[in-house]
């Protein structure tokens, strides 16, 4: 089922649990995504970067290729299609492509500039009925050439970017693209609270979600955080998966060198990953 990430998130937030955006890069963590999510009854949102976008094929292939999914496997649960970072004129792109949630990150640009185009967004995607994600204070590491430092946000700079009407807020608060470096400091749950306080029930949302200690996962959704990005950690389990199938010379083995069998093991590395983290995040069972 096809959906806006808007009411899948004012649910969790007042649930007191989080819905994962698992980014996806071909129909193999599509699938996987997809299929674990219904299995395991919850809601789910499909990260789509504009680096992943350009190398899928289009906007309009990815939304056919996930309609396609939904239908021919039954995916009952809620899913949203979610512009990861996008730009201004990516996210109308990917709206008018057929995406149901879109993130316009204009954190990179003075506070004024990013209210007034976050702005026109919100506006051409509520006529639409598509969900809205904007970001203050920019996180560190690198999406798709989009380098952050991990500043951390300004309360009042969040309350004017959630006075605009958006449905989700990405906040810094330390967290970073990426692998976590060793002298990482952890994530600022005062500055947490501050931007909780300035928001109201506005959903919060979480980037960086690989590497950040349970503990910590789970004080940030009882801080209003009701939405977590995992992108990283599933790329480390698909390599060292795939990484294993060919040192173990199974692709010399009968025809294993067909492609699915080859990706067969990344993609069960995929369904692994993505359930542990809806069981982390208390998503289970939330459709």
């Amino acid at each position: 089922m096809l959906v806006s990430a808007s009411k899948m998130l004012k649910d969790a937030r007042a649930g007191q649990y989080a819905v994962g955006q698992f980014n996806i890069n071909n129909l193999e963590w599509t699938k996987a995504i997809l299929t674990t999510a219904q299995e395991n009854n919850s809601p789910v949102i499909l990260g789509v970067s504009e680096g992943a976008g350009k190398y899928m094929g289009g906007y309009k292939t990815i939304v056919g290729m996930v309609k396609g999914m939904i239908e021919e496997l039954n995916i009952t649960v809620p899913v949203a299609i979610h512009l990861d970072h996008g730009s201004y004129e990516g996210a109308i792109k990917a709206m008018e492509a057929g995406f149901t949630s879109v993130m316009f990150d204009g954190s990179h640009y003075p506070i004024e500039e990013n209210i007034q185009k976050t702005k026109e967004i919100i506006q051409l995607a509520h006529s639409k009925g598509i969900s809205v994600e904007a970001e203050v204070g920019s996180i560190g590491g690198e999406e798709d050439g989009v380098v952050g430092t991990g500043e951390i946000a300004d309360p009042q700079e969040c309350k004017a970017i959630a006075e605009l009407g958006v449905d989700m807020l990405a906040a810094g608060i330390g967290n970073i693209h990426g692998k976590y470096p060793e002298n990482w400091q952890g994530l600022n749950f005062e500055a947490l609270e501050r931007i909780k306080a300035a928001t109201g029930e506005l959903p919060l949302v979480l980037h960086g979600g690989t590497g950040i200690p349970e503990d910590m996962i789970k004080k940030a959704i009882s801080l209003g955080v009701a939405k977590i990005n995992v992108n990283t950690e599933k790329q480390l389990a698909f390599a060292q998966a795939t990484r294993k199938y060919f040192e173990e010379g199974k692709d010399l083995q009968g025809k294993g060198y067909d492609p699915r069998k080859i990706l067969a093991p990344g993609y069960e590395a995929i369904k692994k990953t993505v359930k542990e983290k809806m069981e982390l995040f208390g998503s289970i069972n939330k459709a």
